[in-house]
C-alpha cells in the first residue's frame, strides 16, 4: 500500500525534480527547461511512497486550482498510485475552498481522468510536442 504526503516544495523537491525528470525528461522527451517552473514554490505537492519507503510519484496543486505535473514511475503504473495522488490533492482544494480542479491531461491518459470525474474541455492542443486536453472537475 503506497502512503501519501503533502508538503511544500522545499520538502518536496529533491523527490519530486527526480521523478518529474525521469517521466517527462527522459521517457517523454520534454525539454529538461520547460519541465522546472517559477509555481513550484506556491503549490502543494504530493509524494507516493511505497511500502518499503521510496517515492514513486509526484503530483502539485496550484493556487488557482491546477493540479499539475503528475508523474508515475513506470514500474507503478496501473496500480493506482496515480489515482491517490489526484484524491490528495483533490481533497486540498476542496478544504481550502476551491470550487473546481482543472488540468492539462495528456490525451492519452484522458480516460484516467474520466474515471476520477474530470470531463474534456474545449479542443486538443499540443504542450511540449506532445497532444493535451483541459479538463475540470466541480468540487
Amino acid at each position: 500500500m503506497v502512503r501519501i504526503e503533502l508538503m511544500d516544495w522545499e520538502s518536496a523537491r529533491t523527490e519530486a525534480m527526480r521523478i518529474r525528470f525521469v517521466v517527462f525528461v527522459e521517457e517523454q522527451r520534454v525539454p529538461a527547461e520547460m519541465e522546472m517552473d517559477e509555481w513550484d514554490a506556491k503549490c502543494v505537492h504530493a509524494i507516493a511512497y511505497s511500502p518499503d519507503g521510496k517515492a514513486v510519484a509526484t503530483g502539485r496543486l496550484l493556487p488557482d486550482g491546477h493540479i499539475g505535473r503528475l508523474a508515475v514511475l513506470k514500474e507503478w503504473r496501473g496500480k493506482g498510485v496515480g489515482g491517490k495522488i489526484l484524491e490528495a490533492l483533490t481533497e486540498v482544494a476542496r478544504q481550502r475552498g476551491d470550487v473546481e480542479v482543472a488540468l492539462s491531461a495528456q490525451t492519452h491518459a484522458l480516460e484516467f481522468y474520466r474515471r476520477h470525474g474530470f470531463s474534456e474541455e474545449g479542443e486538443v492542443y499540443e504542450e511540449a510536442g506532445i497532444p493535451h486536453q483541459t479538463m475540470r472537475k466541480a468540487l
